[in-house]
């Protein structure tokens, strides 16, 4: 957090306590923040500047689109809030190898794209555009904020056989209450700062939660979903993922790390294997059930700590 969100903060929480619907105005002002930038880290610059890149238009934003390999098969890369698409390069590199064609973009006000605004629905769109344009893809793979745009994705415009959802969430409540609870928002002020979250959306919570939670409205079914999470995970505990686990049980595996954290779980040797496994594999035949219905073939979890 910028030395300047530190000071919003701090006034965001004292004036909870004279006006709740100011507070929460100016909170979900910083949620909606996108600084500062990340950089390309000097790991990934090679992967990076290896890129074929393209700008398109997105609502007036020139936004950044990376493409790379020549194979038939695709995979869609979706980063999260202030994040950029270079965070997924040790999982580029990997996809390539195995013969994989790989497109990620970093989103409006993120990365080397430009604009100042952004939400959900432009990673949403953007991976609309970009299926397209360059799929069907094989396989969404999804780092936190935006883990949640690919399980989006996948149920409205663009579907595929698989999605992975690493270090993310079921629906926009989670991503909700860690930012109250970080910022130590009295329940008066949380509760109007979830309302005006909706609002922009054009929503109320019951609309927020058919549109973009994927406990109450699971993947498609036959969709095989591959969910990722750090025990140790600090920005996002990892909760919210066990539910989603349990919502696509049957066709979920679940991989829970330790000691990398919610950045540093995207270069873990396991989680690439996983990621690899999943885009290699066979989805899975529809049966029949609602989907969404728990079977008795629900896969163990499987722990691996960090060497």
């Amino acid at each position: 957090m910028t030395a300047s969100a530190r000071l919003l903060s701090t006034g965001i929480r004292t004036l909870g306590a004279v006006s709740p619907d100011l507070s929460a105005r100016l909170a979900l002002r910083l949620f909606f923040s996108t600084a500062p930038r990340m950089a390309v880290r000097d790991a990934d610059r090679a992967t990076h500047e290896e890129s074929r890149q393209e700008r398109i238009r997105l609502r007036g934003s020139d936004v950044l689109v990376y493409r790379w390999g020549h194979g038939e098969r695709a995979v869609l890369l979706l980063h999260g809030w202030q994040g950029r698409a270079s965070q997924f390069a040790p999982l580029v590199r990997e996809l390539v190898a195995e013969g994989f064609r790989v497109v990620a973009f970093d989103a409006p006000a993120h990365g080397g794209s430009g604009g100042r605004r952004t939400d959900i629905r432009d990673w949403v769109e953007l991976a609309e555009r970009l299926g397209r344009t360059d799929g069907p893809f094989d396989a969404l793979v999804g780092h936190s904020f935006g883990g949640l745009a690919a399980l989006t994705a996948a149920r409205t415009g663009t579907p595929v056989p698989r999605v992975a959802a690493i270090a993310s969430a079921a629906s926009p409540t989670a991503f909700l209450t860690e930012f109250s609870r970080g910022l130590g928002l009295s329940s008066a002020v949380a509760s109007r700062f979830a309302r005006r979250f909706a609002a922009r959306f054009g929503l109320d919570a019951a609309g927020i939660a058919a549109a973009y939670d994927a406990v109450g409205d699971p993947l498609p079914d036959g969709t095989e979903l591959l969910v990722v999470h750090d025990r140790g995970d600090r920005r996002m505990p990892d909760a919210d993922a066990l539910r989603l686990h349990a919502a696509h049980a049957g066709r979920s595996r679940l991989l829970r790390t330790e000691g990398y954290g919610h950045n540093r779980v995207l270069q873990a040797d396991a989680v690439l294997d996983a990621v690899l496994d999943l885009v290699r594999s066979e989805p899975p035949q529809p049966t029949g059930r609602p989907t969404g219905s728990r079977t008795a073939a629900d896969e163990t979890a499987r722990a691996v700590t960090a060497g």
